[in-house]
């Protein structure tokens, strides 16, 4: 078993967000030197699931109160868990997701 970047493979990108390295200095950290223009030949597409999520019109619905109500229960202990509530919410969300991303 090798392990490390074979040789006829490029080294991955590191993508440090204008961030210096640990020591200061990205490239003497070894990491490859990032162009400030992108290739005009490169394409980045979504897939129809990223498109539909990211094109949501609904808003989330912040409930302070709620929030508040839930942190005192699992402060004094008597906080339940309903496992069949949480399926039933997840399995009734990626049924929804995908009626969405089905043409």
């Amino acid at each position: 078993m090798k392990i490390g970047i074979p040789a006829d493979k490029p080294a991955p990108a590191v993508v440090t967000n204008g961030a210096p390295a640990a020591n200061g200095n990205a490239q003497a950290a070894g990491a490859p030197a990032i162009p400030e223009t992108a290739d005009a030949s490169a394409k980045i597409e979504l897939s129809n699931t990223a498109s539909t999520l990211l094109s949501s019109t609904t808003t989330a619905e912040f409930d302070a109160g709620k929030v508040a109500r839930i942190s005192d229960a699992i402060d004094g202990g008597t906080f339940k868990i309903n496992p069949t509530a949480i399926a039933d919410k997840l399995i009734a969300n990626a049924q929804e997701l995908l009626s969405k991303v089905r043409p």
